[in-house]
């Protein structure tokens, strides 16, 4: 390998950084580096900024945990080349992501988790931020789903304004609101609703978590 990532370096933290550290370093990174918020942003760029959003997650998926952490330590302990470097984390997981099998069901933050991967694969970023973004997310999210409410409301107004003219109309307004707000609320992760928000409001969402976890909007 001609480079290992660094990837204390990467999340900006020491080595003898505590689990809560990483995880705090982890959100600042992560929202740096998303690429949802860059909506003007050319092709060449957004690339760059997956990239490394990918690679600030590995950095996480691997010291969050302390089994992944002690066998990454062992590795980093012996190699005098470390780069910051995205490249170096991806060729790092084709490497080496097997190592990490025996703690695919340890006890560090993520375990279990959306961006928890099967044994020998690269943690999904996405899954990972929405996993450690849960508790911010939400109220985010849901504050821009409730256009499935809206839509019950319409089609269940026109279906009723046809089978029973005004009265049919208002049963239907009603009961096609109470449908798509439970459809709102129920059956989808907030990481897939999230996922599947149009790119304005993504980044209009990372803008109200970096204002909650950064003090700014980038």
């Amino acid at each position: 390998m001609s480079s290992f990532p660094d990837y204390y370096a990467l999340l900006g933290v020491t080595q003898s950084a505590t689990t809560e550290e990483i995880r705090q370093a982890y959100k600042k990174e992560s929202l740096r580096t998303h690429p949802d918020r860059l909506t003007k942003a050319s092709s060449a760029e957004k690339k760059r900024a997956t990239e490394k959003f990918q690679a600030v997650a590995d950095a996480y998926y691997v010291l969050s945990d302390p089994t992944r952490r002690s066998e990454y330590d062992v590795l980093y302990a012996s190699q005098p080349r470390r780069s910051q470097d995205p490249n170096a984390s991806s060729n790092f997981f084709s490497q080496f992501a097997n190592m990490f099998a025996g703690a695919a069901g340890g006890s560090g933050a993520g375990a279990g988790q959306p961006g928890t991967p099967p044994a020998g694969q690269r943690p999904d970023a996405e899954g990972v931020f929405s996993d450690v973004f849960e508790e911010l997310l939400r109220p985010e999210v849901e504050r821009r789903v409730s256009w499935w409410a809206y839509l019950g409301a319409v089609c269940g107004a026109g279906v009723g304004f046809i089978i029973a003219n005004i009265p049919g109309l208002m049963l239907g307004a009603v009961a096609g609101n109470r449908l798509g707000a439970i459809r709102d609320a129920k059956g989808k992760s907030v990481a897939a609703v999230f996922n599947q928000l149009g790119g304005n409001q993504k980044a209009e969402i990372l803008r109200a978590l970096a204002m909650k976890v950064l003090g700014s909007a980038f």
